[in-house]
């Protein structure tokens, strides 16, 4: 396997996991010996246990952040601060892509970002969509389920006040559905959860 071998296969979707390599005849380790060469002289990026990524000016097109955050943790979507950014339901930009995942919780740098991740138990994990980012599909929530992740995890370790919930200073409410937030609530179906979200609720609603 040869650095021509890659770009051939992999500069036109530049992010891949190490188990694609498989399509070459080389031994599991001498693979992993040639990936560590080209992290070392700057033709690789790795960006999470046997993800990586073609770096400039190897690869032919870019691979945004959100797309690599989905890509390298499976299942997961972006929401939180990132996905209230995105919105413009916040004022702030928030640079980390945060996401949501069944899987255990995980930090890690890459891409000079520090990709967050959070563990919730499968019945919670809803409200997101696909949509298109930069040319790309990426699974982000919707913005009613953002603040009511946002809410849930808060919660997991501090007593909710309203103002906890003014210091987001949320704006751009017009579009943020209450029947769509407290949809996912009744799902959600999480103890201590509801009396919380009822306060946003109320809050929200004097906003509009």
């Amino acid at each position: 396997m040869k650095w021509k071998d890659i770009l051939i296969k992999f500069s036109e979707r530049p992010l891949f996991h190490s188990s694609m390599l498989e399509i070459f005849p080389d031994e599991r380790h001498h693979i992993q010996v040639q990936l560590s060469r080209w992290v070392d002289s700057g033709k690789l990026s790795q960006i999470r246990r046997e993800w990586y990524l073609i770096e400039k000016p190897y690869r032919l097109k870019d691979v945004p952040i959100p797309v690599i955050a989905n890509k390298v943790v499976h299942p997961s979507y972006l929401s939180l601060d990132w996905a209230l950014q995105y919105y413009e339901m916040i004022p702030e930009y928030v640079p980390n892509p945060t996401s949501i995942t069944t899987g255990r919780g995980v930090q890690f740098i890459a891409q000079d970002r520090l990709f967050i991740y959070h563990h919730v138990q499968p019945s919670f994990f809803i409200g997101y969509m696909r949509t298109e980012f930069d040319g790309h599909m990426i699974n982000v929530t919707r913005p009613e389920k953002a603040l009511l992740d946002k809410i849930y995890l808060f919660i997991q370790k501090n007593k909710f006040s309203l103002d906890w919930l003014k210091e987001l200073r949320l704006q751009n409410l017009d579009g943020f559905s209450i029947n769509r937030f407290e949809s996912y609530l009744q799902k959600a179906n999480k103890k201590g959860l509801s009396k919380a979200a009822e306060s946003a609720i109320q809050y929200i609603k004097g906003q509009k």
